[in-house]
């Protein structure tokens, strides 16, 4: 993944400690808060996000936000100075944003609690997935709307059609300019396209090959289907999902109809308390697989989850992906 670390210096220029347009554009006196009144450029700002649409007075500055994906994001831009909470990773997180991160407190190793997410005031809430705001344990967003939070959710989680790198830029682009930093989005967008192009040249004329990838599961495979941004990076590493016509962005398939569509590449998503080694020997071990061209040669690729969602890893997995099925591309 590319190294990038963007940093956001506040400047005391006037008695009464005027913050920069780049760390929220707002007056504030010695104590931080906000002058009474005062507005940001660009405030107030209405955002429609999965159903939800909130007017932010000002941005905000005491965001949790939940999920590998949602964290990075905002660590890109350099916003960790308006974080107060954070929680549920599925790696570690990237070395360039470990020092920011470890600037903020871990509210818990997975999913907090409504009361603990309240207990450090927030004014904003961002999940990565949609579990976040899970209503059976109290955590909708109506329920912290009710509190007087905002929420955010990655747009992937309410995608109406297949998502692509055209969504990671309105998802960065959208985050930036709630937080009132619209320009660390465009720097931050130029860098990851920048990598994609890299890419893109290596395998300029490539034969694509045909990838299956095994997320989890033994009586049936749990898989990417063509909605999420996982198909939009098979495309573009070079290879063809062969279960693109499953019309979500993860769906079970059968073993027998794996069999049938013949990957030539197997990849295999690395989370949680499997290892890769025990998922390879169990797809090995698959009699229904034991005929399939991947299996045969023994031909595996393998990608951290964090990296097949919709954030700000995702050109660096294809570009990690890219390598691994089309090694020739990168000598």
């Amino acid at each position: 993944m590319p190294g990038r670390r963007p940093m956001s210096l506040c400047v005391a220029v006037t008695a009464a400690l005027t913050l920069l347009a780049g760390c929220g554009g707002e007056p504030a006196p010695a104590g931080g808060r906000p002058v009474a009144g005062a507005s940001a450029p660009g405030f107030p700002l209405t955002v429609s996000n999965c159903g939800v649409e909130t007017t932010y007075q000002h941005p905000p500055r005491r965001a949790v936000s939940l999920n590998q994906h949602a964290t990075e994001v905002m660590l890109a831009l350099g916003l960790e100075k308006s974080m107060v909470g954070t929680g549920y990773l599925d790696d570690a997180i990237l070395p360039e944003y470990r020092a920011a991160y470890d600037g903020i407190k871990v509210l818990s190793k997975e999913y907090p609690s409504f009361e603990a997410m309240l207990a450090v005031e927030p004014d904003l809430v961002y999940g990565g997935f949609s579990t976040t705001f899970d209503e059976k344990e109290g955590r909708s967003r109506a329920a912290f709307t009710k509190a007087g939070v905002n929420t955010r959710l990655n747009i992937e989680e309410c995608a109406t059609g297949p998502v692509t790198m055209a969504d990671m830029d309105k998802e960065i682009r959208e985050v930036a300019k709630t937080f009132g930093v619209p320009q660390r989005a465009e720097q931050r967008i130029g860098a990851l396209h920048a990598v994609l192009d890299q890419v893109d040249a290596k395998l300029a004329g490539v034969e694509p090959v045909k990838l299956f990838v095994y997320d989890s599961g033994d009586k049936n495979a749990f898989t990417a289907g063509g909605r999420g941004i996982g198909n939009e990076m098979i495309n573009r590493a070079g290879a063809v999902n062969l279960f693109a016509d499953v019309d979500k962005a993860f769906g079970n398939v059968s073993f027998e109809q794996v069999a049938e569509r013949a990957p030539e590449v197997i990849v295999i998503y690395d989370y949680g308390d499997q290892p890769v080694a025990d998922k390879k020997k169990f797809l090995l071990a698959n009699p229904a697989l034991k005929d399939v061209p991947a299996i045969r040669n023994q031909r595996f690729a393998v990608l951290p989850l964090s990296s097949t969602v919709l954030g700000v890893r995702v050109p660096g997995a294809v570009e990690s992906l890219a390598r691994q099925i089309h090694p020739e591309r990168f000598r």
